[in-house]
């Protein structure tokens, strides 16, 4: 490296500095995630006890139940994500921009699905084996049956029986195992015009993780298969944006690498205090991002 090419990182100061509102955003869409998914009950449409797509069992026991969708959507990207930084490019602007490009994905993903569950007011597939409907109810003429001809006393699950659209585990699932694929696909360099197929297989693994998550809600009768379908669109498409806001395309011959834009000002830097690994003002491209040899493993163009 010739002294021209060594680049300025910030100080650890201007760093958190230049990405404190991100977080901000972020971690506020999640406490609306949460907000709206455990305290808003949600509209709920009138259905017709007639209706044989509303009358499957209800799963007491669900193939994924919610714990296990947080820890498959996001600890195990966030985990799969580190061990990747790890053995490529050893950065900590890499852990930080992928760290926060998952937690926004996923948050955004979950906030953005709550809201539309809660106003469409879908049932699901297993609404009236939730309802349990009183003894020899049956729809009005000419009309269809409400919520108030249901015998249910839990009340957390009767309102969940009206929010199938979309599909929640379809988006989450997606919106976190759909961030690691572009992620692991970025470090891979999949679209580096070469073509292996062992790259893509592998890049594969998470979303096939995340088609197996959707698929099991129509498994246990939590949702129609059009529900499923929508969430996992949803998660895949915002997985992609938040990535997108970090990382370049997949086919850019840097795709490896996280954005440094904001750092582009002489301002931004600050030769005293520094972040470990790239704090010093003089610390080359190389040292910042990861040593070149592990960036080569990459097939770097």
């Amino acid at each position: 490296m010739t002294g021209s090419s060594r680049k300025p990182v910030p100080s650890l100061r201007r760093f958190l500095t230049l990405y404190a509102s991100d977080w901000i955003v972020t971690c506020s869409l999640g406490l609306l995630f949460y907000v709206v998914g455990h305290h808003i009950s949600g509209f709920k449409r009138h259905f017709s006890l007639e209706d044989t797509s509303l009358r499957y069992p209800y799963a007491v026991y669900q193939r994924v139940r919610t714990h296990t969708l947080h820890f498959i959507s996001a600890v195990v990207p966030f985990v799969a994500q580190v061990i990747i930084n790890l053995i490529t490019v050893r950065s900590w602007i890499d852990f930080h921009h992928s760290t926060l490009g998952l937690l926004l994905s996923y948050t955004i993903t979950g906030s953005i699905t709550q809201i539309v569950k809660v106003t469409v007011g879908r049932p699901r597939p297993d609404v009236i084996s939730r309802c349990q409907p009183i003894p020899g109810s049956v729809d009005p003429v000419y009309g269809l049956s409400t919520v108030n001809i249901c015998t249910q006393t839990v009340k957390y699950i009767l309102d969940d029986g009206w929010c199938s659209f979309p599909s929640g585990h379809s988006s989450s699932s997606f919106a976190g195992l759909g961030f690691l694929t572009f992620y692991l696909a970025g470090k891979l360099h999949v679209f580096d015009k070469r073509g292996y197929a062992g790259k893509i297989w592998l890049v594969l693994v998470p979303m096939s993780g995340a088609a197996f998550v959707a698929i099991s809600r129509t498994m246990d009768y939590r949702h129609h298969w059009q529900d499923v379908v929508a969430g996992s669109a949803l998660g895949l498409a915002l997985s992609y944006f938040s990535y997108r806001q970090y990382y370049p395309g997949l086919g850019e011959a840097d795709a490896h690498l996280p954005h440094m834009t904001r750092f582009e000002e002489p301002s931004d830097y600050d030769g005293g205090v520094g972040i470990p690994a790239f704090g010093d003002s003089e610390v080359n491209e190389n040292e910042a991002f990861g040593s070149e040899e592990t960036i080569g493993l990459l097939g770097r163009r």
